[in-house]
């Protein structure tokens, strides 16, 4: 995606008459304007430098990214020895005296809001002024470094300029290069972050200080992308939307009451999200919200300064976002100091549990102590990478030799790289919850819940063990680990989530010309799907509960086995690959009989016998219903208009 920020600056700068001009190297890189590997460094750096060499030049970094950005300047610095070379971004809070003091190819760092301070920083470039005079700069005085004053933050962020579209690539460039359908724009909806968790450095760079851009020039800029080619659903990119309440629901009911029909989704926390503004978030087209969890513990959550509540129930939390119709992202970090297994067995079951509540996505991670957090400062230079462990915080970066070598000799700086130190097999299993574990939970969330009823003498954390070390697929594990007596439960659930895999993964299927098709896959069962589905959640609520109350481990009921039914699993019509938009719905004795019909209608007779089937009134209705599901696909080429357009 664009990066909201530089484009609020580029404006800013252009405003202010400054001549500007903005490259996103990471766009010319997926692009293929700029070679990968051990190359990207001198590619990038002779990009920047074909059109001469700029007064300024300023590369704004996340941690991730300051390796490279520093290996870059290194190579223009010869190239441009008279410009002046600025670094700034989250990238280089809490660092910025140690990159100055040992890296001479920079000369200045931004730090914080950089609207005001590049604006002033060109002006005393292009006057010959001191740059002393600049507040919110980290400058080198001959062998020294010396910090400039810290720019008050910018107090309304309905000053801020307009972005600087014309500046980059169309969005619909971006969606095209990285193949991606859903045309997600971030918006600037928000700086800065009240709390100081260990393990995050964002509160801390915006000095814990939080302002949301103000509701009628969030909704004038969301309104917009109406108007932008490719532009479909927008990221509100404030990290704790609905912290302020108030400003929350006037966007929210805003965007209802101007009917501003674009998507959109944002980042919370639990506690900020009640069941009134998730409601309104939900009628305003807020489809999905990540949530920070970060621990299903109080103890490990009050450890690192989450600042929550203890007795937060997270599981109501989920409940509340499925209800309003906004898909939970539950975001998990694992392994953090005072994680043991009580500890962690909570969060796996948490994550179990919440995946049983209507298609939750689950990320969990692995903590890496960032410069500039708590967790950073205390353990980042004992803290190591470890190969065959990917860095969540830096995925897809620091794997040229340029940036290997600056990562091992400074790991201060970069323990973005790093894991905090622990045993080999315990990171190893944690590195299993996170990728394998995390997955299956999201495929088989009611079949674990049966695993989990059949064996309580596990819990969450024993049966993932046993899954590891079992090594097979969970399907094979789950048969040989379900005791007698449940097994035929076990199958069924099998089945129906397996095929909610299989059309989550191939999305809605395409039309034909002169053919109806069918366009979901048909369970034949004697279980009602969704009376057994909550059976389960509730038989897993009250195991919990005989748990808490330390109860011998017994297992509740789920539904019998009834009258044979039909079930259909149906994509709904979205992006492949959201297993949250598949549906599973009950089909009538006659649903089901002409869903079969049309599924055996392979040859051009039998199409036709089906095409002027459905085109008698008295199918309508059942034709229109089936359709408009997803379980049946009309012919391309045009049949009746009660049936095409249901």
């Amino acid at each position: 995606m664009p990066p909201p920020g530089l484009l609020r600056l580029g404006g800013a700068l252009r405003a202010a008459g400054i001549d500007v001009e903005l490259d996103d190297l990471a766009h010319r890189l997926a692009a293929g304007e700029i070679p990968e590997g051990d190359e990207l460094a001198d590619g990038a750096a002779r990009w920047l430098a074909r059109g001469g060499a700029p007064g300024i030049l300023g590369l704004s970094v996340m941690g991730a990214t300051l390796p490279i950005a520093l290996a870059i300047l290194e190579i223009l610095r010869p190239l441009m020895p008279r410009t002046l070379f600025v670094l700034g971004g989250p990238g280089v809070h809490g660092t910025d005296k140690r990159v100055l003091a040992r890296f001479p190819q920079v000369d200045a760092i931004v730090r914080g809001e950089g609207e005001i301070s590049a604006v002033e920083l060109c002006r005393a470039v292009a006057a010959g002024a001191p740059l002393e005079s600049v507040h919110g700069l980290t400058l080198r005085q001959g062998k020294e470094v010396l910090r400039t004053p810290d720019r008050r933050m910018i107090q309304d962020l309905g000053t801020l300029p307009e972005y600087a579209w014309d500046l980059l690539p169309p969005i619909e460039r971006y969606k095209e290069i990285t193949g991606e359908t859903d045309g997600l724009v971030p918006i600037d909806s928000g700086r800065g972050c009240v709390y100081d968790c260990s393990f995050c450095s964002i509160g801390r760079s915006w000095s814990r200080r939080s302002r949301t851009l103000p509701a009628p020039r969030l909704l004038g800029e969301v309104a917009a992308l109406r108007n932008m080619p490719g532009a479909r659903r927008a990221y509100l990119c404030h990290d704790i939307f609905g912290a302020h309440r108030a400003h929350a629901m006037e966007f929210c009911q805003g965007m209802v009451a101007q009917g501003i029909d674009v998507p959109w989704e944002a980042r919370a926390r639990a506690d900020h999200l009640d069941a009134e503004l998730l409601e309104w978030m939900g009628k305003a087209g807020c489809d999905r919200v990540l949530l920070g969890i970060e621990s299903a513990s109080a103890n490990v959550r009050r450890a690192h300064q989450k600042g929550m509540a203890d007795d937060i129930d997270m599981l109501d939390a989920v409940d509340r976002c499925v209800r309003a119709g906004v898909t939970p992202i539950l975001s998990l970090i694992l392994g953090l100091p005072g994680e043991g297994d009580a500890e962690l067995e909570e969060s796996l079951s948490f994550c179990a549990d919440a995946a049983l509540r209507g298609g939750v996505n689950l990320s969990l991670h692995i903590v890496n102590p960032q410069p500039g957090c708590e967790l950073g400062d205390r353990l980042g230079a004992e803290s190591l990478p470890l190969d065959g462990v990917p860095p969540d915080m830096a995925l897809g970066a620091g794997n040229t030799a340029a940036e290997r070598s600056l990562i091992d000799a400074h790991p201060d700086l970069f323990s973005t790289w790093a894991l905090l130190p622990d045993n080999r097999s315990r990171i190893g299993e944690l590195l299993f919850l996170k990728e394998e574990f995390a997955e299956t939970l999201m495929r088989y969330p009611r079949s674990f819940a049966a695993l989990r009823l059949a064996r309580p003498d596990l819990g969450a954390l024993g049966l993932a063990r046993a899954l590891r070390a079992d090594g097979r697929t969970f399907e094979t594990f789950a048969r040989e680990c379900i005791p007698d007596g449940h097994a035929d439960l076990l199958d069924v659930l099998l089945a129906w989530e397996s095929a909610l895999v299989r059309v989550a993964a191939a999305g809605p299927r395409k039309p034909r010309p002169g053919m109806w098709r069918l366009g979901a896959i048909l369970i034949e069962t004697g279980h009602d799907l969704g009376s057994m589905s909550a059976g389960l959640a509730a038989a897993r609520v009250q195991q919990a509960r005989n748990q808490e109350a330390r109860e011998e481990p017994t297992t509740p009921p789920v539904p019998e086995p009834s009258t044979p039914a039909t079930f259909a699993v149906a994509a709904a019509p979205t992006t492949p690959g959201r297993l949250a938009q598949v549906r599973t719905l009950k089909l009538g004795a006659g649903a089901a009989q002409l869903v079969r019909t049309v599924d055996r209608a392979k040859s051009t007779e039998q199409q036709t016998h089906i095409i002027k089937a459905l085109s008698q009134p008295k199918l309508e209705i059942a034709t229109r219903n089936l359709v408009s599901s997803g379980i049946l696909i009309s012919p391309a080429d045009p049949v009746p208009a009660h049936i095409t357009n249901p």
